[in-house]
């Protein structure tokens, strides 16, 4: 049955969110019988745990929310094939976009509920508060949608670890390309918290470095619905483009707002500096056609890609984003590493982790680097005109793929002491 691991996680009663979250939340056997004997003395409490914590009902809940806690079950399901006897449990929270809340739950979750790996987050400002809860109770936490730097530069911690991106790989790629071409004047509507903020800082450097400029920015609290003032600032600012640092509903309401006053037929380009699957269902073609961006992952890869999307499909009603398939992939990662060594204490278990390549649908071969970044590709993607969809959720065209090592900042410029310390 579902754990409720606190008053204000999302409800398991109510909505199809939380049939999702009761569903996935069951307690599901996984594990090998030649490993069983050892995990089982090295397993606390005979279960290993797994905590996911996101924004399930606001602004950031259709880029992951209840669809991660449905991928993390998936992972668990492919586990089963390789050691079937090892009990796996996963809980859910709302922490509602604040990092208060998601302390509380995840600081209950490590010490009073036995959660060994806590996944997701996707938030910034969350994840900041959480890296520090995770790094004092020596405990595993992944992150997906995640954007700041700070996680991996700054503030990195031996228990964190990031599974999508940061802000360095979603702007240094398209920024280079647009000023290539002549577009080197920006301008910046953002979100005003840590992703946001971070996120301009990171593209005012990677513009600076291009040889292109910034022409302001203008910072918008997390859900705000009007966006006229911004873009009006955004219009006169003398710009060639406009970059939309936000995600979520929050994009999907401002490029709505940015067609609707007739700015997509003006002089200005529009670029979305972190763009997900589901915000381009959630405005429609007409309104994202022609958009760039920057993506980890897409579900109409390949083979492999689309076999796993029509299985989340089945159960969520929605093609994965980037962020529910990275969750997916970091749990089924992490379950293997736990079967491997036979516990689930979080220094053998984070070793195995980077010793070992990632082998599954989202990122097979990618490594974790000295910080605590996967180190995959990304594709530079494009949204599809209203005529050019052949399949439903199919939304992108590939432009390009980004090597893996043209995508990451380089480590002789990281900040993260874990680098200092591994004398890269």
């Amino acid at each position: 049955m579902t754990r409720k691991t606190d008053d204000r996680c999302v409800s398991t009663r109510h909505g199809l969110a939380g049939r999702l979250l009761a569903a996935a939340a069951m307690t599901i056997a996984a594990a090998g019988p030649a490993a069983l004997p050892a995990m089982a003395a090295g397993i606390s409490g005979d279960v290993v745990r797994i905590g996911v914590v996101n924004d399930q009902s606001g602004p950031l809940s259709d880029l992951a929310g209840a669809g991660s806690v449905v991928a993390a079950g998936l992972a668990v399901e492919d586990f089963k094939a390789l050691a079937p006897s090892l009990k796996v449990e996963i809980v859910a929270a709302d922490h509602q976009n604040k990092a208060d809340i998601g302390v509380e739950v995840v600081r209950k979750w490590y010490e009073s509920d036995g959660v060994d790996m806590v996944v997701d987050v996707g938030n910034s400002a969350v994840a900041l508060a959480v890296q520090s809860i995770a790094r004092e109770r020596n405990k595993l936490v992944v992150y997906a949608a995640v954007g700041t730097t700070d996680i991996t530069g700054s503030q990195c911690s031996p228990t964190g670890l990031a599974w999508l991106h940061d802000n360095y790989n979603l702007v240094s790629g398209p920024i280079r390309r647009l000023v290539a071409q002549g577009q080197d004047k920006w301008f910046f509507i953002a979100a005003d918290y840590a992703f946001g903020q971070n996120m301009v800082k990171e593209s005012e450097s990677a513009l600076k470095a291009a040889g292109g400029t910034s022409t302001g920015a203008v910072f918008h609290p997390l859900g705000t619905t009007d966006y006229a003032s911004f873009l009006l600032q955004a219009q006169s600012s003398g710009a060639d483009v406009i970059a939309f640092a936000n995600a979520g509903a929050q994009l999907v309401t401002s490029m709505k707002q940015w067609n609707e006053f007739g700015m997509s037929t003006g002089p200005q380009r529009a670029v979305a500096e972190l763009m997900f699957l589901t915000d381009i269902h959630g405005m429609g073609l007409e309104t994202a056609q022609g958009l760039t961006g920057v993506t980890a992952w897409y579900w109409d890869l390949n083979d492999g890609t689309r076999a796993f999307a029509q299985r989340f499909f089945d159960r969520h009603g929605a093609m994965p984003t980037a962020p529910q398939a990275s969750v997916y992939s970091a749990v089924l990662h992490y379950l293997k590493a736990v079967a491997a060594t036979g516990t689930d204490e979080t220094g053998r278990v984070v070793a195995h982790m980077r010793a070992t390549p990632v082998d599954d649908i989202y990122a097979p071969g990618a490594r974790l680097r000295a910080d605590n970044k996967l180190v995959h590709d990304f594709y530079l993607v494009q949204v599809k005109q209203p005529g050019a969809l052949d399949k439903p959720w199919a939304y992108y065209n590939v432009l390009e793929t980004i090597p893996a090592a043209y995508a990451y900042r380089p480590l002789s410029e990281s900040d993260c002491s874990l680098v200092t310390a591994a004398g890269k």
